[in-house]
């Protein structure tokens, strides 16, 4: 046992950077389907969806970037499963640049791959337009003001779907996919609260206690927090029999699970290695 704790205490660290990537990559490719409890917060934010209309036009914001699509982008891609399962027809918007290419990835794989709707009547992406809060008020008062073409450039009164799409106010519901600034805080401020639309959100787990108030004031139903609520909403999704699979939030959630175990494990191990070995010390 002692020889066995020595080698333990000289192992090459390369080797468990090995074990590390080893139990990170399976379980995205066989995934183990631990269990994920959803939160509260991620039960109001699934039921303010499913509670919406058939045929209700639904704008989602698409205002995040590459560097927290681990995060978010599960989210969106459940978000529009649930939308479009539900027969709601989507508006996209994107008050951050790098968010008209997230869009254009999820409606690819969602809109176009799995449900294979029609662009222009299904959804539309009006695209990224710069100017941050400035658009979200803008498009109070008017779409064609503030989008006189789509990501497309195809002329807005020439699309279907915006037909009686004059402002917000022909919006039903809100939904942010949100990394920061401007995001959720102003889809609240400038939007939903002054024109009382329903709202809800996806943010990183970072954000969550700044955007908690305005679901305790009511001004949003429920809150999506990171990777551990995308994979939340992602059972909810296969708990209802919207969706069939778990997605990339769930599957992520098992890796960082095992991860994490293995590394408690390696903790522990290391101590007994020390301790071990200082008790050996002390006899000589």
């Amino acid at each position: 046992m002692s020889n066995f704790l020595d080698k333990l205490d000289s192992l090459d660290r390369r080797y468990i950077f090995l074990i590390i990537a080893i139990v990170v990559i399976l379980p995205l490719i066989f995934p183990l389907g631990l269990p994920v409890e959803p939160t509260n917060l991620t039960i109001d934010a699934f039921d303010a969806i499913d509670n919406i209309p058939k045929d209700e036009k639904v704008l989602v914001s698409f205002d995040y970037g590459p560097s927290t699509k681990p995060e978010i982008h599960p989210m969106a891609i459940a978000i529009l499963r649930h939308l479009f399962t539900n027969g709601n027809r989507v508006i996209i918007t994107c008050l951050w640049p790098d968010g008209l290419f997230m869009s254009r990835e999820a409606l690819e794989q969602v809109a176009d791959g799995e449900f294979g709707l029609e662009y222009g009547v299904d959804y539309v992406n009006l695209g990224y337009r710069p100017g941050n809060e400035a658009v979200i008020k803008g498009i109070t008062k008017s779409f064609p003001a503030n989008f006189t073409v789509d990501s497309r450039a195809i002329n807005i009164n020439e699309i279907p779907l915006m037909n009686g799409v004059q402002s917000l106010k022909d919006i039903g519901f809100i939904f942010s996919l949100s990394a920061g600034y401007p995001g959720s805080k102003e889809w609240v401020q400038y939007a939903s609260d002054p024109l009382k639309i329903k709202t809800s959100t996806g943010v990183t787990s970072i954000q969550v206690n700044e955007i908690l108030p305005f679901v305790k004031s009511g001004q949003l139903q429920g809150i999506i927090a990171g990777m551990p609520g995308a994979a939340e909403y992602e059972q909810l999704l296969v708990k209802n029999k919207i969706h069939p699979t778990i997605g990339k939030a769930g599957k992520s959630m098992d890796a960082q699970s095992i991860a994490h175990l293995v590394i408690v494990l390696f903790i522990i191990v290391g101590n007994i290695s020390y301790f071990a070995k200082r008790k050996k010390e002390k006899k000589y």
